[in-house]
This record gives structure tokens, sequence and C-alpha cells, in this order.
């Protein structure tokens, strides 16, 4: 991704050091405060949200960004189809822009469906023929048909994120900015989601997708950016930019200090971590006293989501107490994964859940699903075919 910015072609989508700020939160809550304000002739606190971003799409090409919350995912994306303008930088969007950034984005509430339809449309810069001809597939595609002619402030939901999905999507934009509303959906709607964003790539269409789903992530798009506090933390190919994520969500995992003292993590170790071998985790604890809990262990990509949970109630006794578990034919592929360990009576965390250890598996390459299609754990199979 290269950060210059060119023409305006249809298809490209790029920043060049975008920087963008508001004013910080400062609001008094009583007159006097207010009036103090003004006498001291305070200047204006401003809040960085975006700093230097800078990146390049060309037609066709597919960007996921990624980040925490209030990392300035959603602000990049309005500044990009031009809702809000940068403090300093440039930007470009070349084409028609399918924009789906909030549930009812786009929508006027007092229309209709199918009057929001054309609407969309003509503020595209298609004809009304065209849109005629694309309306049959937008409703069908968001399940209106019985409501297409209600006015938009009487659906749910569902009924507008569907309608604003089908809109952005079908009426043959260049780029298409999809945020994380998808999360509103059902699962198989999502999965159409997915479908369609996919055969609109193939048709040529650039997409920048916003989502907190890194499977989907991974799925859809070729590139990844990885915004920390407004600033590139990571940016490249979308594999790198997942994996510099995780590790520092990882890294950056507290422990719930709740009930401190009940059992402590003294030690961990892994060995043997080779994809369809064996693994043997060890983990000593320390409580003060004699006490049965169930001690669980997951593994994952760096998330607090294991891909392999593991559970086994034991009684643990008074001072260090060492735990041996093996893992036979691991089903992981080559790649870094992280060891979660905690420890529970019931619904109370006598160890709160949190990484451990890293390690890397050694092995062969996990194989990459189709374009589009979610996998959702980088489970290892080995199978045998016949022909």
């Amino acid at each position: 991704m290269s950060p210059d910015v060119g023409a305006s072609a249809p298809g490209v989508l790029a920043a060049d050091r975008v920087w963008k700020r508001f004013r910080a939160d400062g609001a008094e809550r009583h007159l006097r405060d207010h009036i103090g304000r003004l006498r001291e002739r305070r200047r204006p606190q401003w809040r960085w949200a975006l700093r230097d971003v800078s990146f390049r799409l060309a037609p066709g090409e597919s960007l996921g960004i990624i980040g925490a919350n209030g990392s300035g995912k959603s602000t990049l994306l309005k500044i990009l189809t031009g809702v809000t303008y940068p403090y300093a930088g440039q930007v470009e969007a070349g084409g028609r822009v399918g924009l789906l950034i909030d549930v009812r984005s786009g929508m006027h509430l007092d229309l209709s469906g199918r009057e929001n339809v054309f609407l969309a449309g003509i503020l595209l810069g298609l004809s009304k023929k065209a849109v005629a001809a694309r309306f049959d597939e937008i409703v069908h595609f968001a399940e209106l048909e019985a409501s297409i002619d209600r006015q938009v402030k009487f659906y749910s939901t569902g009924m507008h994120m569907r309608l604003g999905f089908a809109v952005a999507a079908f009426l043959e934009p260049d780029v298409l900015v999809v945020d994380e509303v998808l999360a509103v959906g059902d699962a198989t709607f999502q999965q159409r989601c997915l479908d369609r964003m996919r055969a609109v790539l193939a048709a040529g269409t650039t997409l920048a997708f916003v989502s907190h789903d890194l499977a989907s992530v991974e799925a859809m798009c070729t590139a990844g950016l990885w915004l920390n506090d407004g600033v590139v933390a990571a940016a490249g190919a979308v594999g790198e930019a997942l994996g510099a994520y995780r590790e520092w969500v990882e890294e950056t995992s507290t422990v719930d200090q709740s009930v401190p003292g009940v059992i402590r993590l003294v030690k961990v170790d892994v060995e043997g971590a080779e994809s369809f071998g064996t693994l043997a985790i060890g983990v000593v604890v320390e409580t003060e006293e004699a006490r049965a809990a169930a001690l669980c262990l997951g593994i994952s990509e760096g998330t607090a989501s294991p891909t392999l949970f593991l559970k086994r109630h034991l009684h643990f006794g008074a001072g260090e107490t060492e735990v041996r578990c093996s893992i036979a034919h691991l089903p992981l592929p080559r790649g870094r994964f992280t060891l979660w360990v905690g420890a529970f009576d019931g619904d109370r965390d006598l160890l709160p859940w949190q990484p451990a250890a890293r390690f890397d598996v050694m092995g062969s390459a996990a194989v990459p699903p189709p374009h589009g299609i979610v996998r959702l754990s980088p489970v290892h199979v080995d199978a045998t075919w016949e022909v």
C-alpha cells in the first residue's frame, strides 16, 4: 500500500497523511464554571483522533481496518467518504461510493423503503431507469417484499440494516465502505453480506471493511490496517496486521484483581509445540489453604476467545501445586498461539482468566479457504482423499 495520492480514478481509495482532531469534552455543568473558564481565557483543548494516516488501494483491492474502540476507525471512514473533513492531509475516493457506517445512514425516515432506494441511487449518479433495473434484487436481498412501501421510521433495526446494506452493495459502487453494522445481523444474513461483498470485489469494486470480527476481516480482505489511538500501528498483508493486533491484545490484557491471593499463578511452561504432535503444558499454582477448583486451559491466537478449551476439576493442597496436561495430535497449524489459564469455583474467579504464555507451533501452514469464506478458528485437520 503506497501512501501517494494520484489522480482520481474510479475505484481508487487513498489517504495521504491524514490528521483529524476534535475539541476535548470539557463542558462545564454550572454557569459559574463557564464564567470562570471565560475569565481565565483558556485555549481550547483538542484530542487527536487520527495522526498521519496514509494508505492507498487500487481498484478491486480490499482493506480491513481493525483496532480497539476509539482508535479512529469510523472517523477514518467518515473522512474517506466526505461525511467529515480532515484537519490536514488529502483523501481520494474515486467513482461512486457505497457507504454503510450506520444502520440508518443515508435514509430519510419519513420516506418509504422504495423511495429511499431510488433516492440513494440518484444521489450516486444513477438514472431512475438504472435503479429500477436493480430494484427487485435489492428488495429480495433485504427480505422486505412485504414492507418496501412502508415508511422507514417504522422499520426494525434489522430491517434498516438489511435495506442499507442492499442499497450500498447492489447499486454497483466503485468503492464500498462498510462499518461494524453487520454485527447486528443474524449469522445467515452476515454470510449473505459476506457473499455479496465477495461478488462486488470480483466485479472490481474496492472495499474498506471495519469490523471487530477478525475472522471476517481475514476472509474478506487482502490488506490490513491496524489503528492504535489514531496512529497506524501496522499495515500490510492482512495476516501480518491481524497478527500484530492479536499480539498487542494479549500484551495489554489486564488481569482482574478482584480476588487477589486466592490462587496465584507461579509458573507455566509449554513443550513440544508441533502440528499433530503432543503438546505438554505445565502449570504451577499456589494457594494459602487447600481448596477445590476447576482449572481451565485455553489456546487462542492472542485474544481471550480460545480455539481449544480444556477443563479439569482438581483439589489443590496448601502451597504450590504442579499440574501437567498433554494434548495428543495437536490440531493447530504453524503459527504463534497463546495459552490462557484460569481457575474457578462455580461463578467465582479464584485465578482470573489471563494470558500465561506464548508459544510457536511448528509444522505445515493452515490451508486458506476461498476468498469470503470465514474460518472461525485455525484448527488443522489431517485428512485422506480418494478420487
